[in-house]
């Protein structure tokens, strides 16, 4: 049963200080160390800062008050500067700051919105949301239970970032920099195990994309990757959807915050799969949005699933997902450039099949994808987690709110999941 919790206006909880906010045009922006916020989040970082401490931005305007794909409500930390497209608030002596993000990600803003064209949540409109206000130690407990879960969503996403990271500099360093060929001809000590030193030759020479080790080959991305293209199940067929099989869009690949996509929007039925142009991907391949505005955008799959026709998917033909996934990272400038398109660009077959790339040895590829998989693997392990995390603070968010839960019951849930 729903507990009887008071519900006080938004303004009443909070201190509000928009009127400290200075936009900087970006021209006149200088490159510093301090987050500069708008409504979404970070947009740059400056060399000065407005505010110190912790507080609530709250998104004053932008499609995403409508959609609600990102937060409309996320704490700073620090010091650092807001544009006007954010008010910025903290509790007052009655509210917890994190409750109150809290409290505005479970609110239903819509109804207080006010612009046809650009959606628009004016102080006034902010300051009269109705918003749930138990006693104070009260929400500091939802505050934790809640925010234990993002902590450790975090925790996995700045992990991830940091083994990617290392996966990326080995890939540099072995197939852009050429540091292990360079080290042979030179006679140093190439720092690698002698098996796979041996793997590389000792001499550069000359091809149409400037110097490549010698032996290497040079030509199109597709000589060790098959590409695969995706379709759209009949939408006016509801026994196509909302079945078991992920289905990636581009919406899905751009709105990923990793490398790995473990997860969509939208699912669809084994029928859907079977009456329709799009087929099943397999895990670890490759996904580049072919068109739009993220047109470039790619991410490996986390897991099996279909797609749709705004992506194109790349599968190894030699058994090294992870390096392929690493080329098309350095090779993805010159796909958007390549691209054409009245409104946006295009990425097409052409596209790939006329890039020009550096072709290692399958063996070589093959011990690269040996080397990272470890690193690779145990991102894509944090990912997962963070999806399943994400989901159950989702779950209990709406219901610590409204008092439908009980702390002590959440706080159960949050210790099983995070033990």
């Amino acid at each position: 049963m729903v507990s009887d919790v008071v519900h006080l206006p938004f303004g009443d909880l909070t201190e509000n200080f928009d009127a400290m906010r200075l936009p900087v045009k970006q021209s006149q922006r200088r490159r510093g160390p301090y987050p500069y916020y708008g409504a979404s989040g970070v947009v740059d970082h400056v060399d000065r800062y407005i505010f110190d401490g912790e507080y609530l931005l709250v998104a004053e305007d932008g499609e995403n008050l409508r959609t609600r794909n990102t937060p409309i409500a996320f704490l700073a930390r620090g010091k650092f500067w807001v544009n006007n497209h954010a008010h910025i608030v903290r509790g007052s002596g009655a509210a917890d700051t994190r409750y109150l993000m809290y409290a505005l990600l479970a609110s239903d803003v819509r109804g207080y919105l006010t612009g046809s064209t650009m959606p628009k949540l004016t102080q006034a409109n902010l300051n009269r949301l109705p918003v749930p206000a138990p006693p104070l130690p009260v929400q500091r407990a939802i505050a934790h239970i809640l925010g234990t879960l993002d902590d450790k969503i975090d925790l996995n996403r700045r992990m991830a970032e940091t083994l990617e990271s290392i996966a990326r500099a080995i890939f540099k360093s072995w197939f852009v920099d050429f540091d292990p060929v360079r080290a042979n001809a030179e006679g140093r000590d190439t720092g690698l195990p002698k098996d796979i030193a041996e793997l590389f030759p000792d001499r550069l020479v000359e091809s149409a994309i400037g110097a490549v080790p010698e032996g290497w080959g040079v030509g199109p991305v597709l000589a060790h990757a098959a590409l695969m293209s995706g379709g759209t199940p009949k939408t006016d067929q509801p026994d196509y959807w909302s079945g078991p099989i992920d289905w990636a869009s581009a919406k899905d690949v751009s709105l990923a915050d990793s490398s790995f996509l473990v997860g969509t929007q939208r699912t669809i039925t084994e029928r859907g799969l079977a009456e329709s142009a799009t087929q099943l991907i397999p895990a670890l391949a490759t996904v580049v949005i072919a068109r739009g505005a993220t047109t470039g955008r790619m991410v490996i799959l986390g897991r099996e699933m279909a797609m749709n026709q705004t992506c194109y998917a790349l599968k190894s033909t030699v058994g090294a997902p992870f390096a392929l996934f690493h080329q098309l990272l350095s090779m993805v400038a010159g796909f958007v450039q390549a691209a054409h398109g009245s409104v946006f660009d295009t990425i097409t077959t052409r596209t790939f099949e006329g890039s020009l790339a550096v072709l290692p040895p399958d063996a070589l590829q093959r011990r690269f994808d040996a080397v990272v998989s470890p690193l690779m693997l145990r991102s894509l392990s944090c990912v997962e987690e963070s999806r399943t995390l994400a989901t159950l603070r989702d779950t209990l968010l709406p219901k610590l709110i409204s008092g439908e839960l009980r702390v002590p019951e959440a706080m159960l849930q949050v210790e099983e999941a995070t033990a």
